[in-house]
């Protein structure tokens, strides 16, 4: 076994295919294939299964895919440690955050980056809470901005600002009166779909009051979201930042609760498992400014 093979094994297990992964590594696909194959000779297991569509891990190579992680992750904390009597943090480092954020921050923090690190590499990859945190516990992100995760022994969490559930209308359409759950449950609501997080405290919030919520449509996209909103197609329970990350906000009314403490907690989370580059230290810095930053302006 050697790191070239694992290496490859990893990538192929992550994408799915060993195209894919040959496109990410930038080798070409027969090489990959030996990799895998000397690997899988080597430990007298079948690690994946072949079909029309990519590849399958087996139980192996799920076990495998663990080590590999871990073996690749050490490798990278090895050469940035090395690295580290220079002044200047190198490297690559993932950020997974959920859809607004990435609207609010890639822009600022991209460029508060490559001033601080210029040679340094960042990814940034995007997705629902319930996602970043099974992305962060399979090595996938390094560290993820999370909406409540959950309190797992595994993770480091540390709260960085609140964020109110608000009511999005088309500027023309805002409910009069004050916003209760029992008008919200009369509205026609577009959402994102179930296990989004302010879905999730709205509907929680919804059924203790006895209040059945009418939900027309489920999109994933918050900015596609906010256009059908913008077009009186439906109301719109989502986090305020959402405003914040919309283009053309004149559009929109935003209608808070009355009596209704419904928010979410925006966590900086981080697998305890892993110790912490450098890198990973000064962008975590970063990010707790930028969010805290904006939390106060807010």
């Amino acid at each position: 076994m050697n790191l070239a093979q694992v290496e490859a094994f990893v990538h192929v297990a992550e994408h799915g295919s060993f195209s894919k992964a040959a496109l990410v590594l930038g080798v070409a696909q027969p090489l990959l294939s030996r990799q895998v194959r000397a690997l899988e000779v080597d430990l007298r297991e079948t690690l994946l299964e072949r079909h029309g569509r990519g590849v399958r891990l087996t139980e192996a190579g799920r076990r495998l895919l663990e080590h590999g992680q871990d073996i690749l992750q050490l490798v990278q904390q090895a050469r940035e440690d090395l690295s580290a009597q220079r002044d200047e943090p190198t490297g690559a480092i993932t950020l997974a955050v959920p859809p607004t954020q990435a609207r609010l921050l890639t822009l600022p923090l991209i460029q508060a980056f490559q001033s601080s690190w210029p040679a340094a590499r960042l990814a940034i990859m995007e997705g629902f809470s319930t996602t970043l945190t099974e992305w962060l516990l399979t090595g996938r992100c390094d560290l993820a901005l999370v909406y409540n995760p959950e309190p797992l022994a595994s993770l480091e969490i540390l709260p960085l600002r609140q964020e109110a559930l608000c009511l999005y209308s088309a500027a023309q359409q805002a409910p009069a009166g004050p916003l209760t759950l029992q008008r919200l449950g009369q509205l026609p609501l577009v959402m994102p779909q179930r296990g989004q997080i302010f879905r999730s405290r709205l509907e929680s919030a919804a059924a203790m009051a006895g209040v059945q919520l009418d939900v027309r449509w489920e999109v994933s996209s918050v900015p596609a979201l906010l256009d059908l909103v913008a077009a009186g197609v439906g109301h719109a329970a989502l986090g305020e930042d959402a405003l914040r990350s919309y283009e053309r906000a004149d559009r929109l009314a935003v209608s808070r609760f009355k009596g209704e403490d419904i928010h979410c907690t925006l966590c900086l989370v981080t697998p305890s498992s892993r110790r912490p580059t450098r890198l990973q230290q000064g962008l975590a810095s970063l990010l707790v400014k930028m969010c805290r930053e904006r939390g106060a302006a807010g």
